[in-house]
């Protein structure tokens, strides 16, 4: 967690407004989006997948829906409560709270991982590793792990470009750039977002460094989220299309992959040597 032990982190999720955040407009294509990168290389239910970091539930619902069994481990209690008021008498979903660094699951013991979430609230490089590490003794070797993090650049791009921070935050663009040199960001407004953002490549790396092996690295939204009409446009059958569309069309560009507020890297756990 953050360097205070974790308390940013509760004082922030505690408010409760991570249960809909998906459900907005910028949230939706972030959701839409990820679901779609995950489909690509899930195994087919009743797989286990384990939802590492995953807060109130959206993905862990959205596999159990689907018929995968899920194990959800969230290190906020808000999340799991409201998890467990979603699933009622739901047996496909196993729920608890966990740190992404120390997990109570065995090796080798679910087919898939999605860690979407604790990257961004481990500001020291060991933690990251450490609950990437976490992530590959779990999953069965060949199965896929999925890690998203927060773009360098979406402070500037979403906080100063599109919210004008600048205008309520008088030290903001000092701020930003020192963010963009540490990549620790700190809340730039007294209710807002702290934690820590990656370049591409050094996400790639710290995936590589935990043993894992990359398989891509996605721009999961691309700069949609720049358009000051996009819950009009997500409304709307063929805006919603041509949002999504221009998000795939540019997921794998270098050139705009850290336009994306969110980088996904797909990975594999390497599979055992036989020979």
């Amino acid at each position: 967690m953050a360097d205070d032990g974790g308390q940013a982190t509760h004082a922030y999720y505690d408010r409760g407004e991570e249960q809909d955040r998906l459900s907005r407009p910028l949230g939706i294509v972030e959701f839409e989006r990820t679901k779609e990168i995950v489909s690509r290389h899930l195994v087919p239910p009743p797989a286990i997948v384990a939802d590492i970091g995953g807060g109130p539930g959206r993905y862990a619902l959205w596999l159990a829906w689907l018929g995968y069994r899920v194990v959800h481990r969230d290190l906020v209690p808000l999340h799991v409560d409201q998890l467990a008021k979603s699933v009622g008498e739901s047996t496909m979903i196993d729920s608890a709270v966990g740190d992404a660094r120390h997990l109570n699951l065995y090796d080798a013991s679910v087919d898939a991982v999605l860690l979407l979430g604790p990257l961004y609230h481990l500001e020291r490089r060991r933690d990251r590793v450490q609950a990437l590490r976490e992530a590959c003794r779990i999953v069965r070797p060949g199965g896929p792990v999925f890690v998203a993090a927060i773009s360098r650049w979406t402070p500037r791009l979403d906080g100063i470009l599109r919210l004008r921070l600048y205008e309520t935050v008088p030290d903001a663009d000092t701020r930003v750039r020192e963010l963009e040199r540490t990549g620790r960001m700190p809340p730039l407004s007294p209710s807002g977002f702290g934690g820590y953002c990656h370049r591409p490549a050094q996400l790639r790396a710290e995936v590589t460094s935990a043993g894992l092996e990359p398989i891509d690295l996605l721009g999961v939204e691309g700069p949609t989220y720049l358009l000051a009409d996009l819950a009009e446009r997500m409304a709307d059958g063929k805006g919603r299309e041509a949002v999504l569309d221009t998000a795939r069309a540019v997921e794998r560009v270098p050139e705009l992959l850290g336009a994306s507020s969110h980088l996904l890297v797909v990975a594999k756990r390497p599979s055992v040597n036989t020979g």
